[in-house]
Formats: C-alpha cells, sequence, structure tokens
C-alpha cells in the first residue's frame, strides 16, 4: 500500500484500540493514537531513496540504508510478521530505558505520520527536513510534557511499535505484491504469499481501501475518545425530535 493509508489504517487501529491502551488523558491518548500512525510506515524503511528515508535527511537516509541491507531489499526482512514485530518492539523497549532515546522514538513516530499524511496537512513543511523535526519534537514535547510520564518515557511504546508494524504487513499482505513467509528471506529468495485484493496505489486503493481507513479512523476517535461523552446531551436531543 501506499504511505497515507498505510498511516491511516495505523492511525485506526490506534484509535480502535484506546480502550484497552494504558492511556487516560487526552495528551497520552494522541500519543497512543499516532505512535501507531507512524509505525505503521517504519516497515517501509528498508528502501534507499523512499520518501520517509529522506524525512530527516542523512539520519534517515543512513538509516534506510542499513535496515535495506539487514533485511535483503524491499518488503523482505521488515515485512515478516513475526521477526519485524519482535525486533522493531524490542528497539523501542530500548529506546525507552532512556529519556533521550524515548522521546526520540516518539517524535520519530510523529514525523514519519506527517510526512505520510501530508496531503491533508496545509502548506509543505512537514515535507522538509528542519520543518518535519521542528513540528515532530513540538509535538513530541507537548505529549510527554502534558501526559505525566516519568522521565518523559511511554511504557507503551513497544506495543505501538509492534502493533503498528503487524498493521503494515496486514496492508500489504492485501495488495497483489504480498509480504514474504517468515523466515523465508534469509536465502535471499522470500517465499510469498497475498490476499491479491488489490495493486499499490490502484484506484481501490485511493477510492475504497484509503478511505475506509479515514472513516475508521474518525469514528473510533468519536467512539473512544472524551468527544463521544461530551456529545451525549446533543445525541440525546436529535433522538427526542425523531
Amino acid at each position: 500500500m501506499l504511505g497515507h493509508s498505510h498511516a491511516l489504517s495505523g492511525l485506526a487501529a490506534g484509535a480502535a484500540t484506546l480502550p484497552f491502551a494504558p492511556v487516560h488523558t487526552a495528551a497520552q491518548q494522541t500519543a497512543w493514537v499516532a505512535a501507531w500512525g507512524g509505525f505503521a510506515m517504519l516497515p517501509d524503511l528498508d528502501q534507499r531513496g523512499a520518501t520517509i528515508g529522506r524525512m530527516w535527511g542523512g539520519f534517515t537516509e543512513a538509516l534506510a540504508g542499513g535496515i535495506a541491507t539487514v533485511s535483503r531489499g524491499h518488503r523482505n526482512g521488515t515485512h515478516d510478521a513475526i521477526i519485524a514485530p519482535v525486533v522493531f518492539g524490542a528497539i523501542a523497549w530500548l529506546a525507552g530505558q532512556h529519556p533521550v532515546s524515548s522521546f526520540a522514538m516518539l517524535a520519530f513516530a510523529i514525523g514519519l505520520a506527517l510526512r505520510a499524511c501530508n496531503f491533508v496537512i496545509p502548506g509543505r513543511a512537514e515535507n522538509t527536513v528542519m520543518g518535519n523535526l521542528a513540528m515532530s519534537g513540538l509535538g513530541a514535547w507537548w505529549i510527554t510534557a502534558s501526559g505525566h510520564y516519568t522521565h518523559m518515557s511511554a511504557p507503551w511504546l513497544p506495543v505501538a511499535v509492534a502493533g503498528g508494524v503487524l498493521v503494515h504487513i496486514a496492508g500489504d499482505w492485501l495488495t497483489v505484491g504480498g509480504i514474504p513467509v517468515p523466515f523465508t528471506w534469509f536465502g535471499g529468495h522470500a517465499q510469498r504469499v497475498a490476499g491479491r485484493f488489490f495493486k499499490t496505489g490502484s484506484p481501490a486503493e485511493h477510492f475504497l481501501a484509503a478511505p475506509a481507513f479515514l472513516v475508521a479512523t474518525v469514528y473510533t476517535l468519536y467512539r473512544n475518545t472524551g468527544v463521544y461523552a461530551a456529545t451525549a446531551s446533543l445525541r440525546a436531543a436529535i433522538r427526542a425530535l425523531g
């Protein structure tokens, strides 16, 4: 799938899991959903020159190059439904052991989500290195400062990372290209499995899948945040009219 479809599916999954998430304040809920949306982009950091690989300039380009080498190219190791969630989740757990690395992981998730969803964001600041860094850093600072996290850590971050990665892999399984059968990519010639529902970038993705993810995100945010309770009187008034 395309980047914005992955990000929207991750946001929808994050919003849908809010009732089960260890988050309570608006800032914590925002962080949870943003992390799922951002890290639903993470497996595509396996190709040099990709959009998200250029997000933070030389840093993410070098990171993408290293990941591409280890994972044996695009849609291989980072799309392994068993290995990828475990490895990326473990990295997030390690990052959560220090306030600086924990903050950086959260900012990275926000940056990925901003870059993927740029088509609904006014202006183009999120597409520039400095603009994305500034927006991601400010977002991470607001979340950690108002979320009451001890030492700016988010103990749930590994779950959000692993979940976002799994959502990405499930999305790519829907496409004609599919995903590798776990572990078969080690030899460089992965066996693949695919749902074959649509091609990446096809009209079916643009006009069916992506809008469905967007609607799911809006609806689950409405039902699983304070918005639903806040509009109880309005809903009651509307029902009374009927």
